[in-house]
């Protein structure tokens, strides 16, 4: 009987050894790497998105170059530094998801974030169909730039807040049609959606609200009984608002959707329609929604908004109030974030900026 040690060779044709341990775990971590490499997850990315300039241009569907914001017919005056807009780039779809590999690193890269896709891509709404709701939100906001921005400087102009759908079960249905402008609520004006909303909630749920609308060019009172729908009264209506303004405000945007726009925007034509610059030529981003009245909304992807800001090299960053929770904690370096709730309060960042005085402008905490 032959005897073999470990450190003598073995005899032809005797049994090979298994492979070590090593290269075994080193087989298994390679085809797991091409599994997560390949495999589908069910999430997307959010990650900072193409940053523009309010006051500068940009490249138009057909590729050629064009101002932003324009305003012919009126005196524009020039503009030093920027009012920059950031958005948000989304990797994946339902169509098309990203990875596990590429989820993994965005978990670890905090310019990203994680998303669940059925937050994003709601299984009943198709990519199409986000995609023109999104576009609409977006002129929707531009309109509400111009409206904020002219309202602020003392303009008047004629508003009309027409019915664009009703829901299923709606507490409308048979009494108010699509194209309807509603004028009136139990006599008090509305001319907007938020005095529309707060007419409503004075009217409470449950009790029948008068109002006063208009179709096919004749005026008429109806009635409709409002509901509660998660603490707010509601018309069952959906309404969109048109405005009338003394003068033409072309804002050129493509490819860019959601209404978080709205802010920068208005102060963009502010600053071009105002003598000087507002924020002294500093480079300052920004992102919120925006109303009429000028009430700064909340948005989605604030966080690699801020980082989209610093690559962008600005030094300031007016954030929405209401967005300032997911703020702190997660400011890069190098950026100072004002909250703000208004324009009014934007404005009042954006002149301390330029004087130099930041002291007493409310910021979001670091930490």
């Amino acid at each position: 009987m032959a005897l073999f040690t470990n450190d003598s060779p073995a005899p032809q044709g005797a049994r090979r050894r298994r492979p070590s341990i090593g290269w075994t775990a080193l087989l298994i971590a390679l085809v797991a790497g091409v599994i997560l490499g390949i495999m589908p997850a069910p999430y997307v990315i959010e990650k900072p998105g193409p940053v523009y300039n309010t006051l500068g241009s940009a490249t138009d569907e057909n590729d050629v170059e064009t101002a932003l914001i324009t305003i012919p017919g009126e005196t524009v005056y020039p503009t030093k530094g920027t009012l920059d807009l950031l958005t948000v780039s989304l990797l994946g779809n339902r169509e098309n998801r990203p990875s596990w590999l590429s989820v993994a690193g965005a978990w670890l890269d905090p310019s990203e974030a994680v998303l669940p896709i059925d937050r994003v891509f709601p299984a009943d709404v198709s990519t199409e169909q986000r995609d023109a709701r999104s576009s609409a939100d977006m002129i929707n906001s531009q309109q509400d730039a111009i409206a904020a921005a002219l309202t602020h400087l003392g303009y008047d102009y004629p508003t009309t807040v027409s019915v664009v759908s009703l829901p299923d079960g709606s507490p409308a249905e048979d009494v108010i049609e699509p194209g309807d402008q509603i004028s009136a609520v139990n006599g008090t004006p509305v001319v907007n959606v938020a005095e529309l909303r707060a007419a409503l909630q004075i009217n409470g749920a449950e009790t029948a609200a008068s109002l006063d609308i208009v179709r096919g060019g004749v005026a008429q009172t109806v009635e409709v009984t409002p509901i509660d729908s998660a603490g707010t009264v509601v018309a069952g209506v959906n309404v969109s608002v048109a405005y009338d303004f003394p003068f033409e405000v072309q804002i050129q945007l493509d490819k860019v959707g959601g209404p978080s726009a709205g802010m920068m925007f208005a102060l963009g034509i502010i600053d071009k329609l105002t003598p000087g610059e507002l924020q002294g030529g500093e480079n300052v981003a920004g992102t919120g929604t925006i109303d009429q009245s000028g009430t700064v909304g909340p948005i989605g992807g604030i966080q690699q908004k801020l980082y989209g800001a610093v690559e962008n090299e600005a030094s300031w960053f007016l954030a929405p109030a209401e967005n300032c929770d997911e703020v702190t904690g997660n400011i890069p370096d190098g950026l100072t974030v004002f909250s703000v709730a208004t324009l009014d309060e934007a404005l009042a960042a954006l002149d301390a900026i330029k004087t130099g005085d930041t002291s007493e402008v409310p910021t979001c905490p670091t930490r």
